[in-house]
């Protein structure tokens, strides 16, 4: 590297070297590295480790090799408290347990789509990061049960751990989770499809602080689990349970009747509820502010009428989703008008639901964004043989 003779510049004569150190640590890792070519002086200060506490490498992932994962935790030391590693393909074992190695402060990891790392690289953190509070595996399709337990005998002080897309866990890693972390506030299981009942009831008797947790995908579930939940986290906020099919009322009852602070609700595709849910949500649940009913086909307009008169349809309610719900007609719409704080809600193929009941309701509550399908007026039948393709068509009011 050649440097220009600007060690004796003006700025640097004018300011401290602890001021420009601090207008570097504003500067993003682009900028810093431009920076670091301009003079010798400049060199040190960009490239001080101060400098490099947090660094996300996403927008740099195709060009990501094990060797820059090294070189940036000789570099930054114990100075580094955030890594985003994210698609990074390229990154395997061998550099991620060097980088625990000599990164021994890190508190934020993101490795989601880093798919060449194993349980290796989880021993490796559970070994060197003990002060890591946010973990994200996402896809890392290689991890098994065996890496969850190395890594949680290490790291018992995970906040947030994102395992959605890891496929082979088994209910034992929720097991080991349980032990060990207690401080877990948030969970993402979501498509780990292994994942019965029983691995989450033994997660809810340890994990007491959990404020949220995505089952989506977990197939497997039945009411055990929503039993679970409402008598060990009562501090839950945030539930996604889309796809989870055998989920019913009796299990929804008992969790809205013991999960007072629920904000967030994903329930598409939990065909068994019925407005007996919405009932029980609206009784007991008086924050809540997203709610995902869609392909929840024995919802009707009673339940809209339930939710939109609670003081969360009154205050709270924000979004909902109510797509394929073919029961809801008109009706749910002049009940919504209720909601002052609504601002987006869905309805595609809600066959009930017409133009000119939306536009009434938007008439009532003009901020409202309204996501719907109609199908088009049946043509003539001269124009409809003449071998032009029929569609449906979106409607944003």
């Amino acid at each position: 590297m050649v440097f220009s003779n600007n060690d004796d510049g003006l700025i640097n004569k004018k300011l401290p070297k602890e001021l420009l150190l601090r207008i570097f640590s504003f500067l993003d890792i682009v900028t810093l590295c431009r920076c670091a070519q301009i003079s010798k002086a400049w060199n040190i200060l960009a490239l001080d480790g101060s400098n490099w506490q947090r660094i996300d490498l996403f927008n740099f992932q195709t060009d990501v090799e094990g060797r820059v994962v090294e070189n940036i935790s000789k570099r930054c030391g114990g100075f580094l408290r955030k890594l985003s590693l994210r698609g990074c393909i390229g990154v395997g074992d061998s550099s991620l347990k060097t980088f625990a190695q000599n990164c021994r402060n890190i508190e934020h990891l993101n490795l989601n789509g880093c798919t060449k790392i194993t349980d290796s690289s989880l021993k490796g953190i559970s070994d060197g990061c003990r002060n890591l509070e946010y973990l994200n595996l996402s896809w890392c399709d290689q991890i098994t049960k065996e890496g969850i337990e190395a890594l949680v005998r290490g790291c018992r002080g995970l906040k947030a751990l994102l395992l959605r897309g890891c496929t082979q866990l088994e209910d034992e890693a929720l097991k080991h989770i349980q032990h060990h972390c207690h401080e877990l506030a948030s969970l993402n299981l979501q498509s780990c499809s292994r994942i019965t009942d029983e691995g989450v009831v033994q997660l809810c008797r340890g994990c007491h602080r959990l404020q949220a947790l995505c089952l989506s995908g977990c197939s497997n579930l039945t009411d055990a689990s929503l039993t679970a939940l409402g008598l060990n986290c009562p501090r839950l906020q945030i539930l996604e349970a889309a796809r989870c099919s055998h989920l019913t009322d009796a299990g929804f009852t008992l969790l809205a009747r013991n999960c007072h602070e629920l904000e967030k609700m994903d329930l598409e595709e939990c065909v068994l509820i019925t407005d007996s849910t919405l009932i029980q949500l609206s009784i007991h649940c008086p924050k809540l502010q997203a709610l995902s009913l869609s392909h929840c086909e024995l919802i009707t307009d009673e339940g809209i009428l339930h939710l939109s008169s609670s003081t969360c349809g009154h205050e709270r309610l924000r979004v909902l989703e109510l797509d394929n719900c073919l029961l809801v007609t008109d009706a749910s719409l002049e009940h919504l008008e209720n909601c002052h704080g609504l601002e987006r809600l869905e309805l595609y193929d809600c066959q009930q639901v017409t133009r000119a009941g939306i536009k009434r309701m938007r008439a009532q509550l003009p901020h409202v964004k309204v996501h719907a399908y109609f199908a088009p007026v049946t043509p003539p039948p001269a124009v409809a043989g003449s071998g032009h393709r029929l569609c449906r068509c979106c409607v944003i009011l």
